[in-house]
């Protein structure tokens, strides 16, 4: 089975834990955070709408600066496509906003926080490119790197 027919035949059960943990998650959020005993976050935000044909929007805001917003429609084989954001803040000041996408292909999060690899050295873009041309040239090599043609 390819990579491709094991992620469409996984994708409904996949979707269905991508959701709970986004429920979860939207539930820890919504906790107070830090907060004083006198002090209890109050929701300033809470609109939900569950369009009846699969289609739903939901945001919600607390006054300690967690905030979330999510829309999500139908997609293949019976998947949900989610999109949004959330909000929270952090110890440091500030708050880091996570943007995401959550379908077939998984919990795709996009944020400036969010480690990236580091690029890659100047000799391997030129190993690269000297790959390139030899593809182009019809080089060609064996197994153990020996050339062919």
């Amino acid at each position: 089975m390819s990579s491709h027919e094991h992620q469409s035949a996984s994708s409904p059960s996949t979707m269905k834990s991508v959701i709970a943990l986004l429920c979860l998650a939207s539930v820890a959020l919504a906790a107070p955070q830090s907060l004083t005993p006198d002090h209890h976050a109050k929701t300033i935000r809470d609109e939900r709408v569950d369009h009846g044909d699969g289609n739903f929007n939901y945001a919600f805001a607390v006054d300690n600066g967690i905030e979330t917003e999510v829309a999500g429609s139908p997609g293949p084989e019976g998947a949900v496509v989610m999109r949004g954001y959330y909000i929270v803040p952090l110890e440091s000041g500030g708050a880091a906003r996570v943007e995401f996408v959550a379908d077939t292909a998984g919990f795709q999060p996009s944020s400036d926080l969010i480690p990236t690899p580091h690029p890659l050295p100047e000799h391997v873009h030129e190993l690269l490119r000297i790959a390139e041309e030899f593809e182009r040239q019809g080089v060609q090599f064996d197994e153990q790197g020996h050339r062919v043609n």
